[in-house]
């Protein structure tokens, strides 16, 4: 088999790549979908994510590749081996890849009975689906839109929950199923249900590149890879390694990533000033900066890392105009990150609060103060976090919602007007077929 072609030695589709690398760092940021045009290299990119994944730690002989350092995300099998004081082998190995067909049923994707141990055994025993084999791997879904929708509700489902849970047959298994969920698709074939598509965390709209030098170089490395797949490989290794360093080095510094109660307020003003349904968009935005933080090096978020993680979770959930265009740039959202910077009440509380700081200095030296009417602004601050009240609307005590018509009383007949037709006295120049009528012929039927 030939060695998988270079994650980094791909040309363009910056906003592609940026998503598949947080999804890598965060896997719990959730699914990542990319819509794009058929030969823009959604394959290939997911593909060679796989590959550039570091090494990770298994049970040797699980077939749901558990972590031994962590007991409570173990199977049901793993479990009953450690309460039996039986030692778990270990091994290491590389990410998994697997690719989930079209034609796939749920018994094939969440698991089911083994009939062949059934029959020749008489045993109950779970035989593991693709949720099994995929676990802390890629998940990666061709064509997902022509997928059937049940079985992408269960695919969301454990990616968001990080377990698989199996039910039937009077078989009750359980299992991790914590995996990077990949889903391409051509929008040209059809779309998701809105549903389905709030559920993806991340989307990216991709095209082809229109620059020739581009295009030159797609094709240059394209044959240069098809002539001698190991040698290309070879020059693009350094490269894949300091990227897999990177990774694993913002996945250690996730959990150290911090985030101010500023932070919170910029992004729920924003997306509330987008009018974003749901809440699933603002923990999206939330998670995806943090592991944008981390890939830089950073244990604080900034304006960048908002705009980035808004750039990727936005384009399948804001409502848009038949006429409206369909792609999200960094400077709309930059106007309104200034927007959310200006409405945000814990950034002016601390204003206030600086301000008020200084009064005071000013006041100890003697310096006269100057009236203020204004409220202070930092109840607005506390009022943030602090769940406000909900008021009931009341119905005015006069008048009606509707206009005319008259009151009738309970149990009163009601009198139907009464249908009073014309008469039809039009001569026609033929006969009727289902109705009589008069006619200037001569015969009749």
């Amino acid at each position: 088999m030939p060695p998988i072609f270079p994650f980094t030695a791909i040309v363009g589709q910056e906003r592609m790549k940026r998503a598949l690398i947080l999804s890598a760092i965060y896997p719990q940021i959730g699914g990542v979908l990319i819509r794009g045009e058929r030969g823009t290299a959604k394959s290939t990119a997911a593909r060679a994510l796989a590959a550039l994944l570091p090494e990770i730690e298994v049970v040797a002989d699980c077939p749901f590749s558990c972590d031994p350092d962590q007991p409570a995300m173990w199977c049901t099998e793993c479990r009953e081996r450690a309460e039996r004081g039986e030692e778990l082998p270990r091994a290491h190995r590389r990410t998994r890849f697997v690719d989930l067909p079209v034609s796939a049923t749920e018994d094939r994707v969440v698991g089911t009975l083994d009939i062949e141990c059934a029959i020749q055994k008489g045993e109950r025993r779970f035989e593991p689906g693709v949720l099994a084999a995929a676990n802390r791997g890629v998940l990666y879904v061709d064509e997902v839109n022509l997928l059937d929708d049940h079985v992408v509700d269960l695919l969301l489902d454990a990616a968001a929950m990080g377990v698989n849970v199996v039910e039937r047959e009077g078989i009750s298994f359980s299992h991790p199923a914590r995996f990077i969920l990949i889903g391409t698709m051509n929008p040209e074939e059809g779309d998701l249900r809105p549903q389905l598509l709030d559920r993806f965390a991340l989307c990216v709209d991709i095209h082809g590149i229109h620059d020739p030098a581009a295009r030159m170089a797609i094709m240059e490395r394209n044959l240069a890879y098809e002539a001698d797949p190991e040698g290309f490989c070879a020059e693009w290794a350094l490269r894949e390694q300091a990227l897999s360093r990177e990774i694993a080095r913002a996945r250690q510094l996730l959990s150290a990533v911090r985030y101010s109660q500023s932070d919170l307020a910029t992004i729920a003003t924003m997306m509330s000033e987008l009018g974003v349904d749901g809440h699933r968009a603002d923990l999206v935005v939330l998670k995806a900066a943090r592991a944008h933080a981390a890939l830089e090096k950073r244990t604080r978020l900034s304006d960048r890392d908002i705009l980035l993680a808004a750039e990727l979770a936005l384009p399948h959930r804001l409502k848009r105009h038949p006429l409206q265009e369909a792609e999200v740039t960094l400077g709309d959202l930059a106007e309104r990150l200034a927007e959310a910077h200006a409405q945000n009440p814990i950034e002016a509380g601390v204003e206030e609060e600086s301000e008020g700081t200084a009064e005071m200095a000013g006041k100890k030296k003697g310096v006269p103060e100057e009236p203020r009417d204004e409220e202070p602004l930092t109840e607005r601050a506390k009022a943030m976090r602090e769940p406000a009240l909900q008021t009931v609307p009341q119905w005015p005590s006069e008048g009606r919602w509707w206009e005319g018509g008259e009151e009738v009383a309970i149990g009163e007949d009601f009198a139907p007007r009464r249908l009073d037709t014309p008469l039809d006295r039009l001569t026609r120049s033929s006969g009727g077929r289902r109705s009589q009528t008069r006619t200037d012929r001569k015969r009749g039927r």
